[in-house]
């Protein structure tokens, strides 16, 4: 395999800098490469005679020498980085994460419906700069230019969600929206067919170069799709409240199943939800996120119960996805061998106290902020913590749900992972009135210790650098399930927004690259500790709408102006694919094949 970094080192325009990677593009790379290579053979040509009293070795060019060199041995010499490719498993998923309502935009388009995140971002008050994501990122009309930010990173992978409202506008109450459809048919199906040899093509030398390597590059990106990312369509809202209702059981399913046999032959790897526990504490306990709904002291809302509601919303978002779940290893499964799974937001906490107590405190946490949602789809039922606490308030399992989640229902987890907390009693000192309530857990959380951060601040509010926090939360994972397959579907950095004039201090995030190779390094970590972690996926491929904080925070690797939408990458963006690309195997998959309404092709994956 031809490996970039030799390559890099026979252009004198590369340059090397503390060891950071400034790489060209692909394309003019191997055009300079073949052009050197050819231009030394023409060159020794004119000087054969002249050569033979020197040995048929020497008569080989330097440079086709070097060459052979690449292909065979490891660039150990040249990469002296403190993380690298080559230190993640064979197979490994490397890629960039979005979510359909944070980039794509066009919400009154092509009969898409209306969401709650529609509705409450019209609300005064509701998002920090005022603004909507009526237009966002425009991916809905800028997605093949956004494939293209795929493969100059050099991902494997992709993790996007499919909106709801856009697929099933009114959910079971209305029609399936071709138009919908068609949207990520398409998109799913660029993603795959889209190879290393078309985007590296543009003349006859990468042509060349393109089929010594066919075999050895992966050609597609794999499609990792999530089908629930924050969004309902607010028809189910104003029909029976959403996940106060069992009846989301169904509407779920049923959306669930419309994917499955639109798309399953295609997509390998379905998550069912995004983040259950964030979401509802944040629409259900603080009234944050919609629909709004919270009671005192959590929040200050119209309607709602913070110390119930919560309960509620959580069972329905389990049974839904047991009811998924079990629609997809019945009838989909078997033929379209597929996995299907839950992303989590998993914090790592620590204790406040280094006794008893403390230990304690950081155990609950992981009860009512993790495992709460986890613990019944793996291991059959609530955490005991919870039982204790909360009594008679924790919704049960009917026997036959608990027939239906007793075998384990997920594939695997998705581990979205940002940052660590401090975990602080409350039981036996004050704390603030919310978290003195039982579904608080009775822990404060904190990002400070007797006056120390656990970590550097970043923009967003308590939000903390904490690399070691992957490494433990990881294992943490890897010994409460038993080492359930996991992915780190989320990772990533947030940044203030800054005015124009001042946009090169984003592009040259420093920051971002520092905190992805510490996170990496210390995911590394784990997974030599025997933790089965079979990708990575950083938050996120572009800028986008950050919920409610509107445009004021940007975890992109490319950066976005959101006058013009276009796409610049940054500086995390040109490391991330030198890591990608330098200093790793590159393996053969499978040969896969995909479907389309109008063919069918063979691909090399």
């Amino acid at each position: 395999m031809i490996n970039l970094v030799c390559l890099l080192n026979l252009n004198s325009s590369t340059s090397i800098t503390n060891s950071t990677l400034v790489v060209p593009s692909p394309s003019s790379l191997y055009f300079t490469y073949i052009t050197k290579v050819w231009r030394g053979v023409v060159h020794r040509k004119t000087n054969l005679r002249q050569q033979k009293r020197h040995s048929k070795m020497k008569n080989i060019p330097t440079e086709l020498t070097f060459f052979l060199l690449c292909l065979f041995l490891p660039c150990v010499a040249f990469c002296h980085e403190e993380i690298n490719r080559s230190q993640f498993p064979e197979g490994f998923l490397f890629g960039a994460a979005t979510s359909s309502y944070q980039i794509e935009g066009a919400v009154f388009e092509d009969g898409r419906g209306p969401n709650n995140w529609d509705v409450f971002s019209h609300i005064q008050g509701n998002i920090q700069d005022g603004h909507t994501a009526e237009v966002a990122d425009n991916h809905y009309h800028y997605w093949k230019d956004d494939i293209e930010l795929l493969h100059s990173l050099g991902v494997n992978a992709y993790r996007f969600s499919i909106s709801w409202s856009r697929v099933l506008p009114r959910g079971r109450f209305g029609e399936i929206n071709s138009n919908g459809l068609m949207f990520y048919d398409k998109l799913i199906d660029s993603l795959l067919l889209k190879g290393t040899c078309i985007r590296l093509s543009p003349n006859l030398f990468s042509l060349i170069v393109c089929s010594l390597i066919l075999f050895s590059v992966e050609a597609g990106i794999e499609p990792f799709v999530t089908l629930c990312h924050h969004e309902i369509p607010q028809e189910l809202e104003e029909r029976y409240k959403s996940w106060l209702s069992p009846l989301i059981q169904d509407d779920f399913a049923y959306f669930a199943e419309v994917c499955f046999k639109s798309f399953g032959d295609r997509v390998k790897y379905w998550v069912t939800i995004n983040e259950p526990m964030l979401f509802i504490k944040f629409a259900y306990s603080m009234g944050i996120y919609p629909p709004g709904r919270c009671s005192a002291p959590f929040g200050n809302c119209s309607s709602g119960n913070s110390d119930t509601e919560p309960l509620i919303a959580i069972h329905n978002m389990i049974l839904s996805h047991t009811k998924a779940t079990e629609i997809y290893r019945k009838y989909y499964q078997p033929k379209q061998g597929g996995y299907i799974g839950v992303v989590v937001n998993a914090i790592m906490f620590e204790p406040y106290s280094n006794d008893e107590i403390g230990r304690d405190a950081a155990k609950r946490a992981f009860a009512f902020n993790l495992a709460w949602f986890l613990d019944p789809l793996i291991h059959g039922d609530y955490p005991a913590e919870m039982r204790h606490y909360l009594g008679g308030n924790l919704p049960s399992f009917s026997t036959e749900e608990l027939n239906m989640i007793k075998d384990g229902l997920v594939d695997f987890i998705g581990v979205n992972h940002y940052s660590s907390f401090f975990a602080k009693d409350c039981i036996h000192s004050p704390c603030n009135p919310w978290e003195s309530h039982p579904i608080s857990g009775y822990v404060n959380l904190t990002g400070e210790r007797d006056g120390i951060l656990i970590g550097e601040k970043t923009a967003m509010p308590l939000s903390y650098v904490v690399p070691n926090g992957m490494e433990k939360i990881i294992g943490y994972l890897k010994v409460r399930y038993n080492n359930k397959p996991m992915f780190v579907t989320e990772n990533g950095y947030p940044e203030g927004d800054v005015p124009i004039e001042r946009v090169n201090e984003l592009l040259h995030d420093t920051k971002r690259v520092e905190y992805h190779k510490g996170y990496l390094a210390s995911l590394a970590r784990a997974i030599k500790d025997g933790a089965d972690v079979r990708g990575y996926f950083v938050w996120a491929l572009m800028d986008n709408f950050e919920w409610t904080s509107g445009y004021s925070l940007r975890f992109g690797l490319h950066y976005v102006d959101f006058q013009t939408l276009k796409r610049t990458p940054k500086l995390s963006a040109k490391w991330y694919r030198n890591f990608l690309t330098n200093c790793t195997k590159i393996y053969r998959q499978n040969v896969r094949t995909v479907s389309s309404e109008n063919n069918k092709q063979m691909i090399i994956m």
